[in-house]
């Protein structure tokens, strides 16, 4: 009969200092004792050879690894033999976790904070833990390393001397569209999460508000399964019935184009008038587009609202005409 194998991981305690060891390649390395402190430990975000030696030997020399989701660190964990004590940290215990976490470090432990994937923080739990650990007067270690959001604005192949990190954006439509056409007014490249069952519905409405602007499709990085489109937002959404949606998503937008000023809604305006007494909207829309560096939701909804003051206008003009025309007929 074969042995069962031992689990190197534990959520109720470790006991000893020999368990401070991690395996790599087949080789048993010693961990030295964390120092007391938080250490923010960024994980892999798909393959877990991307940990670096500093994480594994802070993982295995930590006290207690405070993560999202204990059965998620576990994997990590059990791949490089780590035993640990897990303690769950996440949005819905954040509250009853903290002060316990606070306790321990006053007594001097040595705690890593981890996310699901990637470096803790960055659209994830933990930005209340670290406040008050440094307002406690704790040490805070950042252990630098995966992040989707450098991961896919490195293979986007668009600007990165400035870029904007959104995060998440709003679930329901009305606000989104009102969120993206504040985003395009920012003049640097754009990185945002967006989840799969979302993601075609938020193409669509980057199409119709950032329609020319290059883009990039990040989905999976770093899996087995990860995949990178590029070309205009708007080709991009035309396609979107081919998308994938099954996994996670960065969408990168480039900036404006070079030397695009931001017009003024009343010079706007009177772009908008002058093309309006000889073009159709359709037209008129274009030619502000391309003027006035403005998302194209807006200036479609504010010609509509002036063709039909246009309108009205004209309507008044004529009954004036015909009412004078009336006069002059009774004399």
């Amino acid at each position: 009969m074969r042995a069962k194998a031992v689990s190197t991981n534990t959520t109720e305690g470790v006991t000893g200092t020999s368990a401070r060891t991690f395996s790599l390649g087949g080789h048993v390395l010693t961990a030295p004792k964390a120092a007391p402190g938080l250490h923010l430990v960024a994980t892999p975000i798909g393959n877990l050879g991307d940990i670096t030696l500093r994480a594994l030997e802070t993982l295995a020399g930590v006290d207690i690894i405070a993560c999202e989701d204990t059965r998620i660190t576990r994997r990590l964990t059990e791949r490089y033999a780590i035993a640990a004590l897990l303690k769950p940290y996440h949005e819905h215990n954040a509250a009853l976790a903290r002060p316990k976490i606070l306790e321990r470090l006053a007594q001097g432990a040595s705690i890593a904070l981890v996310s699901d994937a990637g470096t803790p923080l960055i659209s994830d739990p933990g930005f209340k833990l670290v406040r008050e650990v440094c307002a406690a007067g704790h040490q805070v270690i950042a252990l630098p390393g995966p992040s989707s959001v450098l991961a896919a604005l490195a293979v986007a192949a668009l600007p990165t001397d400035r870029f904007y990190f959104e995060g998440f954006l709003p679930s329901r439509e009305i606000a989104r569209r009102a969120r993206l056409t504040e985003l395009a007014r920012i003049d640097a490249t754009l990185v945002m999460f967006e989840s799969g069952n979302r993601v075609q519905d938020t193409l669509a409405d980057l199409a119709g508000i950032m329609g020319a602007r290059d883009a990039a499709i990040c989905r999976e990085m770093t899996k087995m399964h990860e995949e990178v489109r590029r070309a205009p937002v708007s080709e991009l959404a035309r396609a979107v019935d081919t998308l994938e949606t099954r996994g996670e998503f960065v969408l990168v937008i480039g900036p404006p184009a070079a030397g695009t000023q931001i017009m003024a809604e009343h010079e706007l305006d009177d772009l908008l008038r002058s093309s309006l007494q000889r073009d159709s909207v359709k037209d008129a829309v274009a030619h502000a587009v391309e003027l006035s560096g403005r998302p194209r939701r807006e200036i479609y909804a504010r010609a509509l609202e002036l063709a039909k003051e246009t309108d009205k206008e004209l309507v008044k003009q004529a009954d004036k005409r015909a009412e004078a025309e009336g006069e002059d007929g009774k004399g």
